[in-house]
């Protein structure tokens, strides 16, 4: 065992110490003991805790590979947080007016994947645990919604009847207001008899929409989602942002960034999360990859009263983005893409008049590679503000505003 000192945390939320040595559940200020392997710390002892470490409120935060950060003040995630994105940014050359950050409370997400298995006595269902594969059932897991933790079992019963004691099933799991929307893959190819079981348990549970694999195995009720009051029914398996506070606050943060625009591009649009709320002020053109989800937005517009024109385009943003001849039409802007970011569009729009983007990034690094391309197009960062609902994770989401000075 030797002894090391804390010296600040890792974008995955380890401590590390001079080496690099990676500490899991430290804290920068922190001294600490272990062995190292490689360039790690295993069996770590905490000599002196930090002022900002606290007693964790879930009880499978240790073994449960879920959280990261639960064993630090509120107070301190928050400023580490804003400080990658702040960081990000200077490493291009950006400074930026950071608003307060927005945390997404305890109990609040509606959306799990959990990792299912078969077991000589049934199934168990929770979450892999701290860098194994090995599964980790979480009954009081303090992250999940809990009607989302009391879907649970149902994880447990689609692995008893669709999975193989070899491998594991992935369950997506998605809080709507009809009820769940379910996904499983990785279990048993389906045939007749697997199909009219699956169908007997969705019957028996409050499942809107089960789909296996790629295949619908039964719907009750098309389960639909929210976007600022406006029913949208996403195909399944269609991203959504992780919890309903978090969706509101970005939501109010993009009609802010393009507030008075009467024609809005949204890009990476999705199934409608900005779209469809602008659509109440202005005409807007939303373009997407997934057809699907396309679909789902028009839907969900033209069943909507008292929005404006939405139009829908299938493109594929990364090989063909909008040109500045085509950006020309639009007042503004709102991007939201992957982690990837979204470089190849960005380029177009540096080169493009228009005057206001609203930028929605889960990923501070690619995000600061994209604004430093605005920037040196003329854009200005107004604004930049982080959102936490991914509570006591390492990950980190943000939306910012940029405008052309001169326009």
């Amino acid at each position: 065992m030797t002894q090391h000192d804390i010296l600040r945390l890792g974008h995955q939320g380890d401590g590390i110490a001079e080496g690099p040595l990676f500490a899991p559940l430290t804290l920068p200020g922190e001294t600490v003991s272990g062995t190292v392997e490689g360039d790690r710390l295993r069996d770590v002892r905490i000599l002196a805790p930090s002022e900002h470490r606290v007693a964790p409120p879930c009880r499978h935060f240790k073994a449960c590979g879920g959280c990261q950060l639960m064993h630090a003040s509120d107070d301190f995630v928050a400023g580490w947080k804003q400080d990658i994105v702040i960081r990000a940014l200077s490493a291009q050359g950006i400074e930026a007016a950071f608003r307060p950050i927005a945390t997404s409370p305890a109990q609040s997400r509606r959306r799990a994947t959990f990792s299912a298995r078969r077991t000589k006595k049934g199934a168990m269902a929770g979450f892999h645990g701290r860098a194994s594969g090995v599964i980790v059932e979480i009954p009081d897991c303090h992250l999940l919604h809990p009607d989302l933790l009391a879907a649970r079992p149902l994880a447990e019963a689609l692995a008893a009847l669709g999975g193989s004691r070899k491998g594991e099933v992935s369950v997506q799991i998605t809080l709507s207001e009809d009820g769940l929307d379910v996904l499983a893959r990785g279990g048993k190819p389906l045939d007749r008899a697997l199909e009219v079981a699956l169908a007997e348990l969705a019957g028996q549970q409050r499942i809107a929409r089960l789909v296996w694999e790629d295949e619908p195995i039964a719907m009750r009720t098309p389960p639909g989602q929210r976007f600022d009051g406006i029913r949208v029914v996403p195909p399944p398996g269609a991203f959504l942002q992780a919890t309903a506070h978090g969706q509101a606050v970005l939501t109010a943060a993009m009609i802010e960034a393009v507030g008075g625009a009467g024609h809005i591009a949204d890009l990476f649009a999705g199934c409608g999360t900005f779209a469809l709320p602008l659509a109440r002020g202005a005409e807007v053109h939303a373009v997407e990859g997934e057809a699907a989800m396309l679909r789902a937005l028009d839907g969900g517009w033209r069943k909507a009263e008292g929005l404006k024109k939405v139009t829908t385009e299938a493109r594929d943003l990364f090989r063909n983005p909008l040109l500045p001849q085509e950006l020309e039409r639009y007042d503004a802007l709102v991007l939201d893409p992957p982690r990837a970011g979204a470089e190849a569009q960005v380029r177009q729009i540096a080169e493009s008049k228009v005057p206001v983007l609203g930028f929605v990034s889960c990923n501070p690094v690619t995000f600061a590679r994209d604004a430093a391309v605005l920037r040196a197009g003329g854009y200005l960062l107004d604004w930049v503000q982080v959102v936490d609902q991914f509570r006591w994770s390492s990950h980190i989401e943000l939306a910012a505003r940029f405008s052309r000075a001169h326009i």
